[in-house]
């Protein structure tokens, strides 16, 4: 009952601008410094310098050498430096009369589409995510970036059409190159993919930091670094996420990227599997969602460190809030029912992976429920 109330509460903020929501600070939040009390990634302040992880690195070594192993790090390469188009050459795909290609060329990348008598062709300026699943690429025609219609996937080693992009044949070589995007879509992708790009409501790619680091999280350490060497360990002037609630952390926070409840219902319908990509929406749906850090998204996933594939690290994460056997005695932190099944490889039932349509990869959702046998994916 509780859970529903929340979720109606969230539904009718929509209706009256629940976007204040995103100004107004929580009770944890006002912990933090003022200056960084409402940093988000994709809110980048302007007017404070970015140092770099070399930077951070001469206090927090430990971290920032274990961060190279997280895949956020990677969540955005120039061309020059693409592995996947450095090893797959060339790439193409066919979609009608039209045919898509990616040539290397030294040290850059073309995205080439011809209809056999006239071809566009443009450099690649940046490739999109990590390769693991898949890859987009991002170039600029006539002046407007564009996302490309086809990307790389890592199970087919090949391209297929971007994710949401439309299937259907282009009515001209234009319209074929892919989305041409918004000055305010640019920079939510390059704020998400990126570090430093943008400033106040400006893209500013020649300071672009590829993938995030450190500061992508936690905002840009010129205040940070002058703050500790004037040991003022009072207001450090730096964002720690882990300052946060359960609730604050993963819906606005890591949902400002990875797309909240919020987020997911001003988006187009896409249906059940496709916003499986969507983990704090699906998260949010979650029966015992609240604000307690143990079902926050760093409750399982360590930013700073590659992602866990052990299942029984996962099973400890379930079982700091549920009983192990029934009859168990509650506590006050652990009180939620045991699984009459198991309490061994809790995320195949509950988090089961999910192919995404059109995505040739499979996405854990993060819905967590019991699920049964072939019934629909919930939205």
């Amino acid at each position: 009952m509780a859970h529903r109330l929340k979720k109606n509460l969230v539904l009718a903020g929509l209706v009256i601008g629940a976007l204040g929501l995103w100004i107004s600070p929580s009770p944890r939040g006002q912990n933090q410094s003022r200056a960084f009390s409402r940093w988000r990634p994709t809110h980048e302040l302007a007017g404070v310098r970015y140092v770099g992880s070399s930077a951070c690195a001469q206090c927090h070594s430990e971290v920032t050498a274990k961060r190279s192993a997280n895949l956020m790090s990677k969540a955005l390469e120039p061309t020059a430096d693409c592995e996947v188009l450095k090893t797959h050459q060339p790439l193409n795909f066919r979609n009608g009369p039209y045919t898509y290609q990616i040539v290397r060329e030294g040290n850059r990348s073309i995205y080439k589409i011809t209809d056999g008598v006239n071809a566009i062709s443009e450099p690649i300026l940046f490739c999109f995510g990590q390769g693991k699943a898949g890859q987009t690429y991002v170039f600029r025609h006539n002046d407007v970036f564009y996302e490309s219609r086809v990307s790389y996937y890592q199970e087919t080693q090949s391209l297929d059409f971007t994710i949401v992009h439309p299937h259907s044949v282009p009515e001209s070589l234009e319209d074929g190159l892919g989305r041409a995007m918004t000055v305010e879509a640019a920079q939510g992708c390059f704020a998400c993919h990126s570090t430093a790009s943008v400033s106040g409501n400006q893209l500013q790619l020649d300071h672009l930091i590829p993938g995030v680091t450190c500061e992508g999280c936690h905002g840009p350490g010129e205040k940070h670094i002058a703050a500790v060497k004037a040991r003022n360990f009072k207001n450090l002037q730096i964002f720690n996420p882990a300052n946060m609630d359960g609730d604050e952390l993963t819906q606005e926070f890591c949902g400002a990227c990875h797309v909240s409840f919020e987020k997911a219902l001003l988006m187009p319908k896409q249906g059940g599997s496709n916003n499986l990509r969507y983990q704090p929406y699906r998260i949010f749906n979650s029966k015992g969602h609240n604000g307690d850090l143990r079902i926050s998204c760093i409750a399982c996933h360590d930013p700073h460190d590659k992602l866990e594939q052990d299942a029984a690290f996962y099973d400890s994460k379930c079982l700091a809030c549920h009983l192990t056997v029934r009859g168990q005695a509650k506590t006050t932190t652990r009180s939620a029912p045991a699984c009459p099944v198991s309490k061994q490889q809790c995320v195949t039932c509950h988090m089961p992976k999910i192919a995404l349509p059109g995505g040739h990869a499979k996405f854990s959702d993060h819905w967590i429920r019991i699920v049964k046998p072939n019934e629909p994916i919930p939205n």
